[in-house]
C-alpha cells in the first residue's frame, strides 16, 4: 500500500514510518513531492493520476470544505483523519499511537471501497 501524510504531519513522522514499513508499503510526506503551501485540492489531483494512495491527514476540515471533498471523491482517495487533538500532543506520543494502529489502518485501508473516509480517534480507534 502507498501512503500520504499531508502537510499537517511533520514530515518526521511520515520519514521514520516509511522505514519501519520499508519493503512492506510505501509513504511520502506531501513535501517530498511538493511545496509546503500546496493547495490540497492540488495534492489530491496529483494523487488521483496515479490511484491508490491512501491519505493520512491532519487537516479533518477536508471532509467540511465541498471543493476538497470533490477532488478526493473524483481521485477516489481512501482518508483516514487524525480526530482533534492528534495534532497537539507531542511528536513521540503521536509515533507511539500512530504505530499502535497502522495495523488496524492497513487492513481498514485494504477493505475500503475508493472515497471511503474514517477518523482515528486519539485513543487510536479508527471510526467511520
Amino acid at each position: 500500500m502507498r501512503f500520504f501524510f499531508d502537510n499537517n504531519l511533520a514530515p518526521r513522522l511520515a520519514h521514520g514510518f516509511r522505514e519501519f514499513v520499508a519493503g512492506e508499503h510505501e509513504i511520502i510526506h506531501l513535501r517530498d513531492r511538493f511545496p509546503q503551501g500546496t493547495s490540497d485540492v492540488d495534492w489530491m489531483r496529483w494523487l488521483g493520476a496515479d490511484p491508490g494512495w491512501i491519505v493520512i491527514s491532519g487537516d479533518i476540515w477536508i471532509g467540511k470544505n465541498p471543493h476538497e471533498v470533490a477532488a478526493w471523491k473524483a481521485a477516489g482517495h481512501t482518508i483516514f483523519f487524525l480526530k482533534s487533538g492528534w495534532t497537539n500532543i507531542p511528536f513521540w506520543e503521536q509515533v507511539r499511537k500512530l504505530a499502535k494502529c497502522f495495523q488496524d489502518l492497513v487492513e481498514t485501508a485494504r477493505k475500503a471501497p475508493p472515497g471511503a473516509s474514517f477518523v482515528i480517534t486519539v485513543n487510536g480507534r479508527i471510526e467511520t
